[in-house]
């Protein structure tokens, strides 16, 4: 199976059925803290709904449409990431990412995001890179801001989460071209 190694303690796998058990146990047990930000959580009650998401991810690569990815830390698996909405004709992707509460904080997204700028460079030859982030999702906006993406606009009432509106920052990446 393809995998990339980021360092010592980090993997990026491509999503397979065989993680469902894993990938499930992950959501569950975070459900609470990955409700702040993410509006998917009451859509996957069990591990069926799990292998029905990786299975989808399967055929999006193959179809050539999103890349996602497993984060595996200490060989365990701590989060999903990837691209989604990748546009060949203009040769631009978005990043979306999350990561178990336990795995918070050491830098492992970070790292994990500039593995997959590199992916998008090399092998996709991608000339721009998105991520949006809610406006109070501190850590997650952090990211792209470490890693030189310039904030482009907000999208106001971007995203219905649960009860709430979130408005949506864009960031955006330039990549040298060809």
């Amino acid at each position: 199976m393809f995998y990339r190694i980021v360092n010592e303690q980090i993997q990026l796998h491509l999503t397979h059925p065989h993680q469902t058990e894993e990938l499930f146990a992950l959501t569950d047990r975070n459900r609470e803290f990955l409700k702040a930000w993410l509006p998917w959580l009451d859509k996957v009650q069990a591990p069926d709904d799990t292998r029905s998401f990786l299975v989808e991810q399967q055929a999006g690569l193959a179809e050539g449409r999103l890349l996602t990815m497993v984060v595996r830390y200490e060989d365990a698996i701590a989060g999903t990431m990837g691209f989604h909405k990748i546009g060949t004709t203009n040769r631009t992707a978005e990043i979306g990412y999350w990561l178990g509460e336990e795995y918070n904080g050491r830098g492992i997204m970070t790292a994990c995001v500039q593995e997959l700028i590199d992916v998008g460079r090399d092998y996709l030859n991608l000339q721009k890179i998105v991520i949006r982030c809610a406006t109070g999702n501190e850590r997650s906006r952090a990211i792209p801001r470490r890693l030189g993406f310039e904030l482009e606009g907000t999208f106001r009432r971007a995203e219905l989460l649960y009860d709430r509106w979130l408005d949506m920052e864009v960031y955006g990446l330039l990549l040298e071209t060809d």
